[in-house]
């Protein structure tokens, strides 16, 4: 593979990019505004309709970032082999990627559930309403927890990116070890 990895790179953080945006967006964005609606029971379909227009991007971005990932990992495997913080990262991030692809999807699940109500009404669309039913109320507080935690781990997963990116720069080890060696021949 060349050393050069424009289009797995590209993949790898558009795809996150994208998969972080949607996620803060849609709580924030698409929730706030669906929660002004004047009645109770469009709350819940105004933003049910829009979280599932999205869908197929969300998780369009979800698999293009895990092409990518992959790509580097084989385009990096030599030098995995020999940095440990490399691999520690790497691993890492695995792990975070797995727990955030879970996350996404036992969203949806509870979206559906949420959906399933929504002629219950609400206060919001994770804000149970006075009428709502315990398994809406219940479906919302763990959509509540989900769009909040989605958004820190695929942030964080941002960082981790950022900081195998700096890893990767060959002249900041080859700079400490010249300098080193020269401080130590004085």
């Amino acid at each position: 593979m060349s050393s050069r990895q424009t289009v797995l790179r590209s993949l790898h953080d558009l795809g996150l990019f994208a998969w972080f945006g949607s996620g803060l967006m849609g709580t924030v964005g698409l929730n706030g505004a669906a929660a002004k609606a004047k009645e109770p029971t469009e709350r819940l379909y105004l933003a049910s309709i829009g979280w599932a227009q999205f869908q197929p991007v969300l998780y369009g971005a979800v698999l293009l970032h895990a092409v990518g990932g992959l790509g580097l990992i084989a385009g990096n495997k030599a030098r995995l082999a020999v940095q440990p913080e490399a691999r520690t990262n790497t691993a890492v991030k695995a792990a975070l990627e797995l727990v955030a692809g879970a996350v996404t999807v036992y969203a949806t699940t509870q979206g559906a559930r949420v959906l399933a109500h929504a002629d219950e009404g609400a206060e919001g669309v994770t804000e149970p309403g006075a009428g709502s039913s315990p398994q809406l109320a219940s479906a919302q507080r763990q959509l509540k927890v989900l769009q909040s935690v989605l958004p820190l781990l695929t942030g964080t997963l941002i960082v981790l990116g950022a900081q195998q990116g700096e890893q990767q720069r060959p002249a900041a080890g080859f700079l400490q070890r010249s300098f080193g060696a020269l401080r130590g021949s004085r």
